[in-house]
């Protein structure tokens, strides 16, 4: 097959590379060129995508000889994946990012380039598998990013390879090392990549300005203390609330809503965080359809933990999903993905994205 491996520069993806040209595939290299200020998006292992990860990448595809470029698809992440996640803070929604981009990005422009130049699939360094065209959690369960792709169609899911996903990360970090690729011991990449501060409610600040509101106790609607935007806080958030009077049982508070329109965030106890229903819109099928008019699954709402067993009931709309036991800091914006009920729960079913708990 001719593979378009997707090399962020990273460790991960090089390996991978590596592993589709061991299995006798013309694998090409591509850099995703995401952020319009390159300069300014690598701190350590904070960040990607930046011109020293452009050059790793380029260095990691002369080892392994294959062909390498670099594609400009900064307007394009900026528009599908930077705006988006700041319109849906400004909503008073909790967006993931890399699944956007998993959608937007790498799987849907960047997979129509691919498709559109004679190429047969898009090889990335996900840790999942793919098994029988199925989409499986990956052995390394620390690494396991099958939520965060479980928002992929199944003609995307034809169209991807993941050649690390039956392997630990330590080995995979000792392979590279054989390899004599130099970014063997090159740090993980954590939190959001165009915030390489790691400050969010800075950078949502600025490019939404103050937009003052109330934090209010949700029991008797006394207003507790002022803030600037109800971009600053997410469901389940307990620090950073601006509230100095203890609760009056001397428990923390917790974020429990969001009301955009008013800039009312409603705070009070842990306890009122539990959540036994989801409903969600945007459903996405793995297989191209759901299992069936009710089925049982396995929910997760966050990409490590935020699991429990669930029925699930898809409507013409979007996905309602009745969790055995509650979950808690369920967000909308965030995506429910569901897994198979079977021994292992590795199986992705599916995934949409929360609008509403309760």
């Amino acid at each position: 097959m001719r593979v378009l491996a997707a090399m962020s520069g990273g460790v991960d993806s090089a390996v991978a590379a590596a592993r589709a040209v061991d299995a006798g595939h013309d694998v090409v290299g591509v850099h995703l060129a995401l952020s319009q200020t390159p300069d300014a998006l690598r701190s350590g292992s904070r960040g990607c995508c930046s011109r020293e990860d452009a050059g790793d990448a380029r260095r990691a595809a002369d080892v392994l000889g294959i062909p390498f470029y670099v594609w400009d698809f900064a307007a394009r992440f900026t528009e599908d994946v930077v705006d988006d996640f700041v319109a849906a803070y400004a909503a008073g929604q909790t967006p993931n990012p890399c699944l956007r981009c998993n959608e937007k990005i790498k799987f849907s422009a960047l997979l129509e380039k691919a498709l559109a130049l004679g190429f047969d699939a898009v090889c990335t360094g996900h840790y999942a598998q793919l098994v029988g065209g199925e989409l499986r959690r990956a052995v390394d369960a620390d690494k396991d990013q099958s939520y965060v792709l479980a928002v992929l169609t199944a003609h995307q899911l034809a169209h991807a390879m993941f050649p690390i996903g039956d392997t630990p990360k330590p080995d995979v970090r000792a392979e590279a090392a054989e390899r004599g690729l130099r970014v063997a011991e090159k740090p993980d990449s954590h939190d959001i990549c165009f915030i390489p501060s790691g400050d969010t409610r800075t950078f949502l600040g600025s490019r939404l300005g103050v937009r003052p509101g109330a934090v209010v106790d949700a029991d008797t609607g006394a207003e507790l203390a002022r803030h600037d935007g109800v971009h600053g806080f997410t469901v389940g958030q307990r620090k950073g609330l601006g509230v100095d009077a203890p609760a009056a049982d001397g428990r923390p508070r917790y974020v429990l809503g969001i009301e955009p329109a008013t800039g009312t965030v409603r705070v009070g106890p842990a306890a009122a965080l539990d959540v036994r229903t989801i409903e969600a819109g945007r459903p996405v099928w793995s297989a191209g359809s759901a299992p069936g008019p009710r089925f049982d699954c396995v929910a997760q709402v966050r990409a490590h933990g935020g699991i429990a067993p669930a029925v699930a009931e898809p409507a013409p709309d979007g996905l309602r999903v009745e969790l055995a036991e509650p979950l808690r800091g369920v967000a909308p914006g965030q995506a429910v993905a569901l897994y198979r009920p079977d021994a292992d729960g590795d199986v992705v079913l599916g995934s949409a994205t929360i609008t509403a708990a309760a």
